[in-house]
């Protein structure tokens, strides 16, 4: 009677736990959301930006290092801070995780790249791609995804430079702190590697390493930084 009673116990509970499981899935299944972006006319001609909801991400281009030099591949990976993670996702969701048009339809406005937006879970894979967008989550995330690439694209230069070209490395840390005081950049923690490699390189020049080492400890929680 007692092994009865327990079975349907462990029964109702499995029921409860299921009824709980999120709406992506089984219980802890990972979502990802990726942006990428299609645009001859710049450097990167293409690149793309994955973050899964553990916050871990991936930024692939194909770039050219110099203006005559061919294109190439390049990809980091990183932890994107849980401010912007939890932003991305809420994003996705208030735009209906990209299930219908996001595009405006404007075609009078310029061309800045083919845009794409996907989201996966458990239950869903939708696909949209777009110019400009008039949905407001659309947009905010755009300029976020925007604002890692460039982030990420310092990232890329300063390893180049740091390995062929050191006297380059002033000029790109000066663009970086600037860009970085005027919001231009996001996700500025991911470069730590490299700009710790910069820092205890005493073939670097100690100016550049003190500015590497002031960029490290910049703070960088997915808020603008002053």
């Amino acid at each position: 009677m007692r092994l009865g009673i327990a079975i349907v116990v462990l029964a109702a509970g499995l029921t409860a736990a299921r009824a709980q499981q999120p709406a992506n899935g089984a219980a802890g299944a990972t979502a990802n959301l990726t942006f990428t972006l299609d645009f001859p006319q710049s450097n990167p001609t293409h690149y793309s930006i994955t973050v899964e909801t553990n916050g871990h991400a991936r930024y692939e281009c194909t770039c050219s290092i110099t203006a005559d030099s061919d294109p190439e591949s390049y990809d980091a990976e990183f932890e994107v801070s849980a401010v912007n993670r939890d932003r991305i996702f809420q994003w996705a969701k208030d735009a209906a995780f990209f299930s219908g048009k996001i595009d405006s339809g404007n075609h009078k406005l310029a061309f800045t790249g083919t845009k794409q937006l996907t989201y996966q879970d458990g239950q869903r894979s939708n696909t949209a791609h777009y110019n400009h967008s008039n949905l407001g989550p659309v947009r905010q995330l755009t300029e976020l995804f925007q604002k890692v690439a460039l982030t990420q694209e310092y990232g890329r230069r300063l390893a180049y430079y740091h390995h062929y070209q050191k006297l380059a490395l002033d000029d790109q840390l000066r663009q970086l702190e600037g860009q970085a005081r005027n919001d231009e950049l996001s996700e500025i923690h991911s470069l730590a590697p490299i700009l710790q490699q910069i820092v205890d390189d005493p073939s670097v020049i100690n100016v550049v390493r003190a500015r590497a080492k002031e960029l490290i400890q910049m703070k960088d929680d997915g808020a603008p930084w002053h």
